[in-house]
Order: structure tokens, then C-alpha cells, then sequence
């Protein structure tokens, strides 16, 4: 009967609210995770808040960074408002349960001099355009690696984006990155033609030497890579972070960098207003000593 339960929330997740398959099967797996660690239980009924508790104890042993406690208890708190709301539990267990508090923690950014020297990193057509587009757009790399041919419009200079929750937004894209996407998009019908993949991805903007949709590891590794030249760990949501906080110090609306990011709550873009003062404060001290 758990497991059916556990079924249809995930059903949930997927068709009511649109989560992506990566969302939902981090739901699945601190849900799973939660039961088994309690071995027999049979209804759902048993789990008493002292579950809850000891779960959480339990969870701040196995040296875990406190986001990633946060999340499968906040997993596990909505499986179980999810089974009061379908009335299968007349109690919610987890209800009083508390979350721990994240210290907000500034992202990392890279200064234009850095984005300049990236720039005169020797990369191919495909890497070119992969670091132009994140720059230009902030897009996720799962945005990125997910994006279609049929979804970018170089003539008005713009992309179409399918973001967390199943939600779409239109998204500029600037002359550079544009440059770097027509250079590319050429090798890339060549490289089509070559192939013999069973795996082509004819739809898909971006592809490998195969023909086949790049993979987020991929950008992952050649972002990285391209961050020891500056002497950074960086990520592809480092980019992200990037071009966010260059907007918001080039005079870019709030609401504005939200919209591009796509986030439903603006005081996740408010976090970038941080990183502006302190990288404006950081060069002013710099100069002035």
C-alpha cells in the first residue's frame, strides 16, 4: 500500500505540478530512502512524528551538508501533505516538523576581465557557442543541453526555453552569442551529414562528434576545464550566476532578471543584488585601498 502511495504522488508531481524527471526522482529517492530506513512498516498510519525526529537525527550523522538534509526533509514533508490533501492521512506527521535554516551563501561570479580571458581561451565552434549562450542567456545547463533548433530565432535574436515547472520564457540573445551560434550551427550540419549514430538528434541544438545530444556531464567537465585557466572552480551555473549579477550592476530591472532566469519568487533574484554590492565594494577597496 506504501508503495502505491508513493505512486501516485509521484504521478502528481509529474502530470499536476510538471516537475521535470530529475525533480521527481529526487522525490522518489528520499522517499524511499526515509521508509527504509525504518525497515517494516507496513501502513502508512505508523508513522508517528518520532519518526520524523529521528530521521532528522539520524540524517545530521551520515555528514551531509545541511542543503541537501533540507532538501529530503522538505521532500518527505510535502509527500506527506500530499496524503492529507488525497485524505489517505487524517494527521499530518511532519507537520510541525522544523527544517533547518541555509546560511544564504553569495554565489560565485566571474569579473568581465575574466569573462574576456575565457573568451580568448582557444575553444572549437560547438564550445564557443556553449559558453556564449550561457553568458548571453543564463539559461540551466538542463535548458541548455535540452534546447531545440526550432526554439532559437536568430532573425529577432531570440531563444525559447522550457524552464522548472513546465514553464516557457523568451529569452534575448546578444550579437556575440548569435556569431557564435552561426559558426557553429554550420560545422554542425556537416557533422550531421557524416554521421552514422543510430542516436542522431536532429532536433536538439547542440550535438557531438557523433551527431548525438551533448550530455550535461560534457558541459559540466569543458566548463570546468575552462576555469583553470583562470584559476577558478567553476560550474556551469556559475555562468548563470554571472550573468545575472552583470545585468543587475549594468542598471538591468530586478523583475527583468527574473523573468530571464525564470524563477517564481523574485527573492531568489534578490540574492544577486548581494553579490553586486559586495563585487562593487570588492573593486572600490581594490583601487582605493
Amino acid at each position: 500500500m506504501i508503495i502505491q502511495f508513493i505512486s501516485d504522488y509521484l504521478s502528481y508531481l509529474e502530470i499536476e505540478r510538471g516537475l521535470s524527471e530529475n525533480t521527481i526522482a529526487a522525490y522518489k529517492n528520499d522517499i524511499f530512502l526515509f521508509f527504509e530506513y525504518f525497515g517494516k512498516i507496513n501502513t502508512i498510519e505508523e508513522i508517528k512524528r518520532t519518526h520524523l525526529s529521528d530521521y532528522i537525527k539520524h540524517l545530521g550523522k551520515t555528514g551531509l551538508n545541511t542543503s541537501s538534509i533540507i532538501r529530503k526533509i522538505a521532500s518527505i514533508k510535502s509527500f506527506f501533505r500530499y496524503l492529507c490533501a488525497v485524505k489517505k492521512l487524517r494527521t499530518n506527521p511532519a507537520l510541525d516538523i522544523s527544517i533547518p535554516k541555509l546560511s544564504k551563501k553569495l554565489p560565485k561570479i566571474i569579473s568581465m576581465d575574466e569573462i574576456e580571458k575565457l573568451l580568448k581561451t582557444r575553444m572549437n565552434t560547438r564550445e564557443l557557442a556553449v559558453f556564449e549562450l550561457l553568458y548571453a542567456t543564463g539559461l540551466r545547463v538542463s535548458e541548455l543541453v535540452e534546447l531545440e533548433i526550432k526554439n532559437i530565432d536568430l532573425k529577432n535574436n531570440t531563444l525559447k526555453t522550457i524552464g522548472k515547472g513546465s514553464k516557457e520564457r523568451v529569452i534575448p540573445i546578444g550579437e556575440n552569442a548569435k556569431k557564435a551560434l552561426d559558426a557553429y550551427f554550420k560545422e554542425r550540419e556537416f557533422a550531421l551529414k557524416l554521421s552514422s549514430s543510430k542516436n542522431k538528434s536532429q532536433d536538439k541544438v547542440f550535438l557531438n562528434n557523433f551527431g548525438e545530444k551533448i550530455t550535461r556531464q560534457w558541459v559540466y567537465t569543458f566548463i570546468k576545464e575552462l576555469g583553470s585557466g583562470i584559476h577558478k572552480s567553476i560550474s556551469p551555473h556559475t555562468i548563470r550566476h554571472t550573468f545575472a549579477t552583470h545585468l543587475l550592476e549594468n542598471g538591468a530591472d530586478l523583475r527583468v532578471v527574473q523573468e530571464l532566469l525564470g524563477h517564481a519568487n523574485i527573492v531568489t533574484t534578490q540574492l544577486y543584488t548581494h553579490v553586486s554590492k559586495k563585487h562593487l565594494k570588492d573593486v572600490y577597496f581594490a583601487i582605493n585601498g
